[in-house]
């Protein structure tokens, strides 16, 4: 597949995992296409811990409630550091972003599946403040997200997108667009 072909294909998956164990050469891959993502003025202010061993998933499990990723047989955790970078501006959340992008592509170029977890694990619960403790993440890092990896045992529902013309133009904003939906209501 393409690289166009690769993000137009991927999708979030929530459902179940098959057992199939995910090689270590494959995670390495993924987590490496994450590090290879651009990061504001170069301050690298993301890090990744992989979890494939099932008893350690099985206590970061215990912390996540309501649960997600239950059957995934690895997960990926995204770790930043709020390091200041040019005029005293912090990037992290663009670096982790853009890191977590390459990390979800990778994942599908190799056959598996993923899905996006964050709002879920930086919620006023602190999910991730869970996790950290049990990865013995030091003070500084914060855990934001993490990725399961796997093989979808189901289908993977496509959501819906809105065409682009109601999304993308040139030149200038199309007001067109943005009336023609105040009009039905939506």
């Amino acid at each position: 597949m393409s690289i166009i072909e690769i993000i137009k294909n991927r999708h979030s998956y929530r459902g179940t995992y098959k057992d199939d164990k995910v090689p270590k050469e494959d995670l390495v891959t993924i987590m490496e296409a994450g590090l290879a993502a651009p990061s504001g003025c170069n301050m690298q202010t993301t890090s990744l811990i992989c979890v494939d061993d099932p008893d350690v998933l099985s206590k970061i499990r215990t912390v996540i409630d309501p649960p997600i990723a239950e059957t995934a047989p690895a997960m990926i955790c995204v770790l930043t550091q709020r390091i200041n970078a040019y005029r005293d501006k912090c990037f992290a959340v663009q670096d982790y972003s853009a890191a977590i992008e390459n990390m979800l592509l990778a994942i599908e170029e190799l056959g598996y599946s993923s899905c996006w977890y964050e709002g879920h694990i930086t919620d006023d619960d602190r999910i991730g403040d869970k996790i950290a403790g049990l990865l013995n993440v030091p003070e500084g890092y914060d855990l934001v997200c993490v990725l399961p990896v796997g093989i979808a045992e189901d289908e993977i529902t496509v959501p819906k997108k809105k065409s682009f013309d109601e999304r993308a133009w040139f030149n200038s904003f199309n007001r067109n667009v943005l009336e023609n939906h105040r009009g039905n209501g939506t």
